[in-house]
């Protein structure tokens, strides 16, 4: 048995038919082709699926498809206008906040989220931000420049 889920994904209408266990990030990635939502723990500790739902930043693996149903999504490919990147991810490009890069979309859109919430955020509360999203190959410095001045620049 299948749903037919309708959602907006960065910004164009779209349908799919999707089995009830579906979840949205099987959606993006295996149905709609947008493969910068990641997959890396399967238990939602890791944060590398995180997406914005209604402008909210959510774990798209603990989410279920149908639970999309009529929602607007906006994942890592929905961010830049073009060749012009979002303050975010020009942030983390200039302040080197990456290293392998698996974990950068979700530490994106997770920081987009917080910047949103909060103009200035301190060190201390961009450490906590991000205790649901986990990088395995550096010590998060980089990370938390490249989320201030992400902030300032999306604030300005």
């Amino acid at each position: 048995m299948t749903s037919t889920v309708s959602l907006t994904v960065n910004g164009k209408a779209v349908s799919a038919e999707v089995e009830p266990r579906t979840l949205l990030v099987q959606l993006l990635r295996e149905i709609l082709g947008l493969t910068g939502t990641h997959v890396g723990c399967d238990t939602s500790q890791c944060g590398a699926c995180v997406v914005h739902v209604n402008g909210t930043s959510l774990k798209s693996c603990t989410m279920l498809a149908v639970q999309a149903e009529g929602a607007d999504v906006t994942t890592i490919e929905g961010l830049a206008d073009g060749d012009t990147l979002h303050p975010m991810q020009q942030a983390f490009h200039e302040n080197h906040g990456l290293q392998c890069g698996f974990c950068t979309p979700g530490m994106i859109m997770s920081a987009i989220d917080l910047a949103k919430r909060n103009p200035d955020p301190s060190e201390k509360e961009i450490r906590e931000w991000l205790e649901g999203n986990l990088c395995r190959c550096t010590g998060y410095h980089n990370i938390v420049k490249s989320i201030k001045a992400g902030a300032q620049a999306m604030n300005a």
